[in-house]
């Protein structure tokens, strides 16, 4: 760019009508080819704020009382959820930054409307008209509607998107032609500038702008320039981008509450593919699912999903949700589903040429699923030692798959100690307050060399105090068996136990 000269501006805008009406819809396929009409206000006062083409076609109108709404036959009236259109608003708004990472919001009633600054994007998505068809097709996989103008003008792009359908692509310079006929509300003036402009009979944009300067200014103020200039497609505007945490999350409030685990399951599938495509578009996988869901009666149900390894197979994780629903149902009908993931990188690990074949990691997450839904959460993963001196104390963490391949040098063979889980019983004879022989349930042992005693105890201010005498004892039966294992005396319950074997 050579100084002195000013850049070249160029903006789309994108308007989503009806947006409560979208928001509501696009996780919802089935509903799509029905009229629906959306309610907002209080149960006395309710009245459509949002509607679909077919509920249009049928004679719905904005403002309709919910009674009216009622008699006509093959409507489906449903409520506004603002937490839905929360999600809606994210997911659109996600989806037109991966075109433009300056992005400005002018959303007004229940239209949503983003106009986004391409200048200099010819480069990447070729020439405005091409990069409107492509803006246009990513936003309709997603679940949206939208009209879409481009234009040198800000307000120019913004006024014509509202009132066009399609795409408009506005040729710099014609900006007052392409808004010649628009209506004179697409200025969003004040009531009383309207109801004058009406008593002159100014009805569009072009007669506007054919008025005198001077004289429209003189009779209704300085903010009448502003107006003209707003006819002609000439006004400035300081553009003013906005700043959206990236987010992975869907909603979606349910008409009726919902009891059967396959049409919530259908809902999840079209929650988890938007979330995966989200994910992917930015090279990520999905680390974490959250299932959280509002049942009947104010119960909350959540359970957290965390495969082995991030992933971006859609079936696989629609199976994981499928298994921990199933093996944890909830406890009443479902009145809203949440869907929220935390995204991560998938790993790759680089084999051998001769390295055996390992199994998918899908595979071993639902093998997991499966074996916790059959024997409890806490009882599948992997073991992790606790920090305390109470000896063999640990814990049960997820499992997960390090792709990190280190080589390990070979170690010396050394004593191995195998637990006894659950320890056994035993029987111990004492002399001079040394074990000289113990029994099980079927043999007797004499103690050849006994080592010990090893006293611990801790944590008696709690329910998990112990206390424990240890002793490391060599023994022999009448067979001529020989073992070498861990004798302890828990002290708080008086009792001998059989610990460990020494391989």
């Amino acid at each position: 760019m050579k100084v002195g000269h000013a850049q070249k501006t160029l903006y789309a805008a994108l308007y989503a009508a009806e947006f409560p009406a979208q928001a509501l819809l696009r996780l919802r396929p089935d509903l799509q080819s029905k009229a629906v009409a959306i309610l907002h206000g209080r149960n006395t006062q309710q009245s459509v704020c949002a509607l679909n083409g077919h509920a249009r076609r049928r004679g719905v109108t904005p403002g309709m009382t919910r009674l009216e709404a009622e008699e006509l036959e093959g409507l489906l009236v449903l409520q506004r959820s603002e937490e839905t259109e929360a999600a809606a608003r994210a997911v659109f708004l996600e989806c037109a930054s991966r075109f433009s990472p300056r992005i400005e919001e002018t959303s007004e009633g229940t239209a949503c409307t983003l106009v986004l600054d391409i200048a200099g994007t010819e480069r990447l998505f070729g020439p405005p008209q091409k990069l409107a068809e492509r803006l246009r097709s990513a936003l309709v996989m997603t679940g949206f509607h939208v009209s879409i103008a481009v234009s040198a003008n800000y307000d120019a792009a913004r006024m014509k998107a509202a009132t066009t359908r399609g795409i408009v692509v506005i040729p710099e310079g014609e900006e007052a032609n392409a808004l010649a006929k628009l209506p004179l509300r697409s200025l969003n003036l004040a009531d009383d500038h309207y109801e004058t402009f009406v008593l002159w009979g100014i009805r569009t944009l072009d007669q506007l702008a054919a008025l005198p300067e001077v004289d429209l200014i003189s009779r209704l103020g300085q903010q009448a320039c502003r107006l003209r200039e707003l006819a002609l497609g000439k006004a400035r505007h300081a553009f003013q981008p906005i700043e959206e945490k990236f987010q992975l999350k869907e909603f979606l409030d349910f008409e009726t509450h919902v009891e059967q685990m396959d049409s919530l399951l259908f809902i999840c599938a079209n929650m988890i593919n938007s979330l995966v495509t989200r994910a992917t578009e930015r090279a990520l996988s999905l680390a974490l699912l959250n299932v959280h869901l509002d049942l009947e009666g104010g119960l909350i149900y959540e359970r957290v999903i965390r495969p082995a390894i991030p992933s971006a197979d859609r079936k696989f994780l629609l199976k994981l949700v499928q298994l921990e629903i199933a093996a944890y149902p909830p406890q009443a009908a479902v009145a809203t589903l949440s869907l929220s993931a935390e995204a991560g990188h998938s790993s790759r690990v680089q084999l051998g040429l001769f390295t055996p074949q390992i199994p998918e990691p899908s595979r071993l997450d639902v093998t997991l699923a499966r074996l916790k839904s059959l024997v409890g959460d806490e009882r599948v993963g992997s073991p992790v030692l606790e920090d305390t001196h109470q000896p063999g104390r640990f814990h049960i963490d997820s499992f997960t798959v390090n792709a990190k391949v280190t080589e390990r040098k070979p170690a010396p063979p050394r004593l191995a100690l195998r637990r006894m889980r659950p320890p056994i019983p035993v029987r111990v004879i004492l002399l001079a307050m040394r074990p000289i022989a113990f029994r099980n349930a079927e043999k007797r042992y004499e103690i050849i060399d006994a080592y010990g005693p090893w006293k611990t105890s801790g944590c008696w201010w709690s329910d998990n105090g112990w206390d424990a005498e240890e002793w490391d004892v060599l023994a022999s039966n009448a067979g001529g068996e020989s073992i070498a294992c861990l004798l302890a005396l828990d002290r708080i319950r008086d009792i001998w136990l059989l610990e460990a074997l020494y391989d």
